[in-house]
């Protein structure tokens, strides 16, 4: 039995182009609109799958980090992990893919080097489940970076 479950769910109407779509997740709680302009042109209020994987897999990295830095006794003052996704074509004109995920960290870490840190921060990557359940399939790099504590 998995530990747990989280749904979304999508309704769309029209052309993919002139269509636009609800994403309702959190139990109804959270409501998203959705269309293909924010997934090639500009977002302009709405997101993208694109967006949301980045949100996701950001989202995760931090859990990780934010448990390997407590494991490894120096948890963080503060954490932020910008996530970008990317989306391309691929082969011909209406066949798309994710081609990269990045996510860019700062950390404010009393106690730690940048050296150190970044070990725990590759550590945490292997550790994220996001980032594991798309490792191999798209590439995930993380960049990372040390601010002084404050």
């Amino acid at each position: 039995m998995a530990l747990a479950r989280r749904e979304a769910t999508v309704t769309w109407t029209g052309t993919l182009g002139g269509g636009e779509g609800t994403l309702v997740a959190a139990g109804g709680e959270h409501r998203l609109p959705v269309d293909w302009a924010a997934r090639s042109e500009a977002a302009d209020g709405t997101t993208s799958p694109e967006e949301l994987l980045a949100a996701a897999d950001a989202g995760c990295y931090a859990m990780a980090l934010a448990l390997a830095l407590t494991r490894n006794g120096t948890p963080a003052e503060r954490l932020e992990v910008r996530g970008s996704c990317e989306l391309d074509r691929s082969g011909d004109e209406h066949e798309y893919e994710i081609t990269g995920l990045r996510l860019d960290v700062t950390a404010s870490v009393p106690g730690l080097d940048e050296a150190a840190f970044a070990e725990v921060a590759e550590r945490a990557d292997r550790e994220c489940p996001i980032s594991n359940a798309l490792r191999g399939r798209v590439p995930v790099q993380v960049r990372s970076r040390l601010q002084a504590a404050a």
